[in-house]
Parts: structure tokens; sequence; C-alpha cells
């Protein structure tokens, strides 16, 4: 029997990958103002923790990407959702910052696999004119999971301790990795597949030729990776700053109670869900009214980035009301324009080493996020959080400049085997 719109299923499987990613990860975060006093963690000592954490991350994100495209992604990302879900129940064990460090950063060992394998899900899946919108949908699942993360890891909290929390969120990803497996295959080799849906997928595939093949030290030599690279490495710190601190700021700053962080936190996490749904629809209209490609993804980013500046007010105001407004603003823009900039690993190059550059692009991601995180730590520790709100209204007008200046068309391999860049 044949299932129509079989790759929406698909889809589904990895939105919800990246809910429980995204739950799992956001655990610590939540729990850190009871968690960082009980263990009597300094600002600096938890930025330390947070930096095992997407040191690993960021290492493995490239390794990750290799081993995406040599595994494939129905095996590769089983294993890197159990190895997760496992790391995230060990730190129920922790007993001192060391312990938890040490568990964080086999977190970090596994989680970025779930987003490379995405991407490869993704070229395989879905013709160019739904790859931002599925994109976006994988980002939206990055903000559902910190949504759904804040109410259930106070409540968990609140009801067993924070240990409890962290052993029951782990268990998610185990039941997961059941209907994964049952459900993914390429669609080539998928029995439910009809004749129609395949040709869609395929009516627009870039290729490698047979016994052609991209070396990975060649997507080094290519300007459009480094563009890819430094675009995320001046972007991304902004989401991992909210990710990893704004339950603190919200405790410690704003003077917010357990509850009333559990209550009011996922707002930011919302607006960011919307923004990458709304990112990939922008980009994904251009490109259904025939404009090119790269141009559509870059349309769709440049307002987003303009917007970016007004995180500087959130330093200045007294009201948190404005505050949560101008953060939420800022996840919506942030995701916006990371579902276009994310997309275009698949708009540029040909499936076959879609893993291999998105881990290049995404080690961009994770070590600005750890040399931020870093830095967060000991402006918190001796100043205070204002510093880190104006430094980030300036990233992203940065991240698009370089951008702009880097990329300027799609990549494809020339008959002596040597990769060329289409200008």
């Amino acid at each position: 029997m044949k299932v129509s719109h079989l790759r929406w299923y698909i889809a589904a499987l990895l939105f919800t990958a990246t809910v429980i990613n995204y739950v799992d990860r956001q655990t610590l975060s939540i729990v850190a103002p009871v968690l960082t006093k009980e263990l009597h963690l300094s600002p600096i000592e938890y930025s330390n923790i947070l930096q095992a954490f997407l040191y690993a991350y960021t290492l493995m994100y490239v390794v990750s990407g290799v081993i995406v495209d040599k595994w494939g992604t129905r095996l590769s990302l089983s294993v890197f959702m159990v190895w997760w879900s496992v790391s995230n129940m060990l730190h129920a064990f922790a007993s001192s910052g060391f312990g938890l460090g040490a568990f964080r950063l086999l977190l970090g060992l596994g989680e970025p696999g779930n987003f490379m394998a995405a991407s490869k899900a993704t070229s395989e899946w879905y013709p160019a004119k739904e790859r931002a919108f599925v994109s976006g949908l994988v980002n939206a699942g990055a903000a559902v999971g910190a949504i759904i993360a804040t109410p259930l890891v106070v409540w968990l909290y609140l009801r067993w301790g924070w240990r409890a929390a962290f052993f029951i969120t782990g268990c998610m990803g185990l039941v997961w990795v059941v209907g994964w497996l049952l459900l993914y295959r390429v669609p080539e080799d998928h029995p439910l597949i009809t004749a129609s849906e395949l040709a869609l997928i395929r009516r627009d595939d870039t290729k490698i030729p047979e016994g052609d093949r991209m070396k990975w030290i060649d997507l080094l030599k290519i300007r459009q990776t480094w563009g890819l690279f430094f675009a995320r490495f001046l972007s991304d710190p902004v989401w991992w700053f909210y990710l990893f601190w704004l339950p603190k700021y919200l405790v410690d700053q704003r003077g917010f109670t357990m509850v009333q962080m559990g209550m009011l936190a996922w707002l930011p996490y919302l607006s960011a869900d919307l923004g990458s749904v709304f990112g990939g629809l922008v980009s994904g209209y251009l490109v259904k009214k025939n404009w090119p490609v790269l141009k559509a993804r870059s349309a769709g980013m440049l307002p987003f980035a303009m917007v970016m500046p007004l995180s500087i007010v959130i330093a200045f105001t007294p009201s948190t009301v404005v505050a949560l407004v101008l953060i939420s603003l800022v996840t919506f823009c942030h995701m916006a324009w990371k579902t276009n900039l994310v997309t275009l690993t698949n708009d540029l190059y040909p499936r076959q080493v879609v893993g291999s550059v998105s881990g290049i692009a995404a080690f961009g991601n994770g070590l600005g996020g750890a040399l931020f995180t870093s830095l967060t730590g000991f402006v918190v520790q001796h100043f205070s959080y204002d510093a880190i709100f104006i430094v980030m209204g300036f990233l992203h007008p940065m991240a698009y400049l370089v951008f702009r200046s880097l990329v300027k068309g799609p990549v494809a391999v020339v008959p002596d085997l040597r990769v060329q860049q289409l200008l």
C-alpha cells in the first residue's frame, strides 16, 4: 500500500526529533537558578560547564556531518538520538560542577547530529521550493522544544526535583527512535512512496556524476563554505545566549521567581518558533515567483538582520514587559534569518555533500557560541548583562555583510573532478 505525501510524515519525525533535542538541551538552563546554588557554581563556573557542551558540540558538528554522509540519515540519526538521550539522563547523577560538565560534554557530542541528519533528510526528501519551509519546520522544532521545556521542566522540578527532570526528559528520545527506524528510508528505497511523489522530489536535483566526489578538504577551498561558516559564527551566539542564559537573566536581573519564570520564559521561544516558519515562507514565496534561489534567501535575511539592533534597548529599559517584548522580537527575527541561512546549504551544494558542508558551517555556530558564552560568564560576574545585549545588537548586520561578500552563487563539479564556483 502506497502512502500519499509521505514526505510530510518524515517532516513530522524530523520536527519531533528537534523538539526532543531542545527539551534535553534546555533542562539545564531552566533549573540553573537552583542547581547553581545547590552546587555552589559562580557565573564563570556555569559558563565553563556550558562551554564543555559547546566545544564538544562544535567539534562534533564537523564529525557528525561526515558520519551522516557515510552512514546515511536513518542509522546516524538513530545513534545520535540514543547517545544524547542517555547523556541527558546521566545529568541526574551529577554531584559537582566537574561531573555536570562531563555529562554536558557527552550531551554535546550527540546533539549536533540531529541537525546534520535533518539537513541531509531535507536534501533527500524535498524539492527546492519546499526546502526552506522544511528547514523552518526543523528550526521551529527547536523553538517548540524550548517552549515545552520551560513549563515542563519547572513542573518536574517542583514535583520531584531537578534530578528527576533530567532523567524523565532524557527518556523521550528512546521512544522516538522506534518510530524513526520503522518509517525512514531514502525515497528510492521506500516501499510506501508513490511514483508521483518520487518524481516531484527528484525533479530539480543537483547530482554529482557517478565516480565524481568532492573531497572533504575541497569544501574548505570554496568561499561559499566560508561565507556560511562566518555568517553562523557571528549570528548564532545570539540564540545560544537566549537558550543558556535567559532563565538566569530573568531570575537574577529581573527578579523572577522560578514559578514566574516557568510561566513567562517560554514566550521568546514561541516567537522564535513563529519566526522559523515565517522566514521559510518568505523566501519560499519568492522562489515560487521565479526569483533565483540565492537572491530569494538573501532577500529573506536582510530585513530581519536590520531589526536586531533593537537588542540594545533591552539593556536600558526598566520595564520587564518591554524587555520581554523586545527579546521576543529579537528571537523571532533571529530564527527567520537562520531558517534561510541554513537552507542555503541545500540550495548551493549537491546533496551528496550536504551533511559535510552543514557540519563545517555549523562549526561556526558552535565556535561562536562557545566564545560568546565564555565572554558572557566573565561580563555577568564582573559587570552585568547590559553589555551583552549591546554587543548582540550588531552581530546580525555584520554577519549579513560577510555573507553577501562571500556567497555569490551555487557550487558544482566540473569534469576534471575539481570543485568550481559558479559566480
